[in-house]
């Protein structure tokens, strides 16, 4: 199978898989309390890391960019910049990337394990269906708390460049905030919503139909995880261009 009939086909494997998943989130049953489960567990598991990443990734936007807005006399809008990379950009990207790297394989590796030790065909044969009681709740859960996620990465990440405007260059924080809340509008907002959503399927899409397609035994286990990280990355930073695109045209972010 040559590698573009094989993308075609994963691609449609994945497609149906979370076809199948949501669809049955509407038929019960429902598995509600597995889906709190893997929020908890994708969300608050997930915090530290991701809270910790936006707070350097703004320290260190105002460490590379202050002296050059400073040089060219702009360095009171340096929370603009800020608060606009990280909103429009590296705050979905990198809490999409930080997430993949932790949930992502984690999935894999759950359902992949399942799969070499014959816990999914014994599932089936109890009449369970894999889809709804596996796939659905962790697709769901990353959905949900990928841009609860989002929004906690931003504000530590303006948090951030506060820290580091004040602290570094001597710049009064009430200036860094005004300039923040001027550079900000609501489209910049609901696109650094909206886009987390679509990578939380990318996410639990390509995790689940690697663990699930896992054979091999227990080496195939590591390999699934390891291309199920390196796949979703990869997807995430690509589809980012095209999402980037969309709303740029629907809502006009980016658009001066």
């Amino acid at each position: 199978m040559n590698p573009f009939t094989k993308f075609l086909f994963e691609l449609q494997e994945i497609s149906l898989l979370l076809w199948s998943a949501l669809t049955g989130v509407f038929r019960r049953p429902r598995y509600i309390p597995e889906i709190i489960r893997q929020m908890d567990i994708i969300g608050v598991g997930s915090l530290p890391i991701v809270l910790l990443t936006g707070f350097f990734t703004g320290g260190v936007l105002i460490l590379q960019t202050f002296p050059t807005l400073e040089y060219y006399g702009i360095h009171n809008e340096a929370g603009r910049s800020v608060a606009t990379s990280l909103i429009r950009e590296l705050g979905p990207v990198l809490t999409a990337l930080m997430v993949s790297g932790r949930i992502g394989s984690a999935i894999s590796a759950e359902l992949g394990s399942m799969v070499v030790s014959q816990q999914i065909d014994a599932m089936r044969a109890l009449g369970t269906d894999p889809h709804k009681k596996l796939v659905a709740p962790r697709v769901l859960a990353l959905i949900i708390m990928l841009p609860l996620l989002t929004v906690a990465a931003d504000i530590f990440g303006i948090v951030g460049g506060g820290v580091s405007a004040s602290y570094i260059f001597d710049q009064d924080l009430n200036v860094f905030l005004n300039s923040v809340r001027n550079g900000i509008t609501s489209n910049d907002l609901l696109g650094g919503v909206i886009k987390p959503i679509f990578f939380g399927l990318i996410i639990g899409g390509i995790a689940c139909h690697k663990g699930l397609s896992t054979t091999g035994g227990t080496v195939g286990v590591g390999r699934s995880t390891i291309n199920a990280v390196v796949l979703s990355s990869i997807w995430v930073i690509i589809f980012d261009f095209f999402l980037a695109k969309a709303i740029q045209s629907i809502l006009g972010v980016g658009i001066i």
